[in-house]
């Protein structure tokens, strides 16, 4: 059975696809911005192995998925969207940093659960002025590389874009404005008089709850979970990624390196694009 391996990464050079097609006696192919390899030889054990000798993303194209029914990509945001966890910087700027990125830490590797992991975060934040938020959305937070081109490439291709977080409505809400995003859902800080009062208001959006969100999705736009991308790094991303018709790890925790379809290490957001050529 032949498969579709696709190739892509900033340390991708002509010569490295070459090895790499030659090495699994396939026919390679040129496309922008990345390379595919055709080849009846991708077994998991090979790839994996190739995965460590050569600093680019190998990924095979999934049996059964169609790029051209693709209508809706979710987005995990923190350390997935953008370059930081939101939490961690607040705690940062007041002093207790390693505290809250331990918790955030255990909760993405899946040694803790979401839900107890945001309360104690948000407990060490009380006190917080609203002015540290501000900051970090300004001073600190930076759209991971491919972000804007991912959005903007979905669209054009008649997709929505989802952001969906274990993080703050804070910063989802901002980006949403910014980048025109179509969903949003995340959790809302309470404050009070302009301070954190270490307390989530409503109920908390973790696993189930980003898996709940990209069915309803699906109910809202009329189609199926084999039409949607989901994308993230940690534990708390499991439940959408399995549900989901392309399954994306970006830098993933090893929890879910092991179950997504793609894994992307030296590529941009915009890596995933690559999946939806026809």
């Amino acid at each position: 059975m032949t498969t579709t391996l696709i190739l892509q990464g900033r340390g991708l050079t002509p010569d490295i696809a070459g090895a790499i097609a030659a090495e699994l006696r396939g026919e390679l192919e040129e496309r922008a911005g990345h390379w595919r390899v055709f080849t009846a030889a991708a077994t998991p054990e090979v790839l994996a192995d190739l995965r460590r000798r050569h600093p680019v993303d190998i990924n095979p194209l999934p049996a059964g998925f169609d790029p051209a029914a693709v209508r809706l990509l979710l987005s995990d945001m923190d350390s997935t969207f953008i370059n930081i966890e939101c939490a961690d910087e607040i705690g940062d700027l007041m002093g207790i940093k390693p505290q809250v990125a331990a918790i955030t830490a255990a909760a993405m590797r899946g040694e803790l659960d979401f839900e107890t992991s945001l309360r104690r975060r948000v407990a060490l934040l009380k006190g917080a002025d609203t002015s540290a938020l501000e900051h970090v959305y300004h001073e600190r937070l930076r759209l991971n590389p491919g972000a804007e081109a991912l959005v903007e490439g979905l669209h054009a291709r008649g997709a929505k874009f989802a952001l969906v977080s274990g993080g703050f409505t804070f910063f989802t809400e901002r980006l949403r404005k910014r980048l025109n995003l179509d969903y949003t859902l995340a959790n809302h800080l309470d404050i009070e008089q302009g301070r954190i009062t270490g307390e989530v208001h409503g109920a908390i959006v973790g696993a189930a709850a980003k898996a709940e969100f990209l069915l309803r999705l699906c109910e809202e736009l009329h189609i199926k979970p084999a039409q949607v991308i989901a994308v993230g790094d940690g534990a708390n991303d499991l439940q959408m990624i399995r549900l989901a018709g392309l399954g994306v790890a970006y830098h993933g925790r090893p929890a879910v390196l092991a179950e997504a379809d793609v894994i992307l290490n030296h590529s941009g957001l915009d890596g995933i694009l690559a999946f939806l050529e026809r």
